[in-house]
């Protein structure tokens, strides 16, 4: 196989080094009879990358999303197992959901900022949660926007409105307002798809500096992306876990032939 240039190879040794505070436990989707998960088991460990990765309608976005229950909304889904953050079942009776999407937060496909000044996209979902003074809420937007990379682009003009920024810095827009209300996780649903080389690089460079801060776990089709930002790798396929690992094994080593086969373009 052509090797690619991974991550952080260090980790090779360990499948799941870290403990996990999101996991599936046989955990299965159904959009009303259609099974879009099947009965998975996994770990993503703590402050570290995961990467799931797959063709497309494998289940990718579905498991990612249900992680914080974006596909609530969805008429005649259904789960079946578990899949459990911080030791509580994400679709038990007693959890407060509003609760659980502060500390899990979310980035889409395509940079999504409110028509709003730049600051005031940072400021709103802390708003939500919180009554900070304005300087305290100043203080979050600065750092929520140097965490993104973006403060120093955007410091001289926080009254802009926020869809006056290129898509990059959009999507950095984005991150920063996730970031803002303090999750702990952080996932991202092909966060790159709808930009450019260089504001795709400029993405990757910032998923790197939150590694260690964040939990983060991202959905690519891109195959050099995965092995470049992640961690670990997960490979689905028609809904069903097919191989997990340390990145650098599954991207030199993979043990299944269908990881092999959609890693070298064969299908997929």
């Amino acid at each position: 196989m052509t090797q690619i240039p991974i991550a952080n190879p260090s980790l090779e040794a360990t499948a799941a080094a870290g403990a996990a505070h999101v996991n599936c436990q046989e955990f299965s989707f159904y959009y009303g009879d259609n099974q879009a998960v099947t009965d998975v088991t996994l770990d993503f460990p703590s402050f570290q990358v995961t990467a799931i990765i797959g063709p497309s309608g494998c289940g990718k976005s579905t498991l990612l999303r249900s992680i914080n229950r974006m596909n609530d909304l969805i008429p005649g889904r259904r789960t079946t197992g578990r899949l459990v953050f911080d030791g509580q079942d994400v679709y038990g009776p007693r959890l407060d959901v509003v609760a659980l999407r502060r500390r899990i937060g979310m980035v889409f496909q395509k940079p999504n900022p409110f028509p709003k000044s730049i600051f005031n996209n940072i400021a709103y979902g802390r708003r939500l949660y919180d009554s900070l003074e304005r300087r305290e809420l100043q203080a979050v937007v600065e750092t929520s926007l140097q965490r993104a990379g973006l403060w120093e682009e955007v410091k001289d003009r926080l009254d802009d409105n926020a869809l006056s920024l290129s898509g990059g810095q959009q999507q950095r827009l984005c991150i920063a307002r996730a970031l803002a209300v303090d999750p702990e996780v952080l996932l991202m649903d092909e966060p790159t798809s709808a930009l450019d080389p260089r504001a795709t690089a400029r993405v990757e460079d910032l998923i790197a500096e939150l590694r260690g801060r964040y939990t983060i776990i991202i959905v690519t089709h891109n195959m050099q992306q995965a092995a470049r930002v992640s961690d670990h790798t997960a490979f689905l396929y028609e809904g069903n876990l097919v191989e997990y690992g340390p990145t650098a094994r599954m991207f030199t080593q993979p043990r299944e032939k269908r990881t092999e086969d959609y890693m070298t373009g064969r299908f997929g």
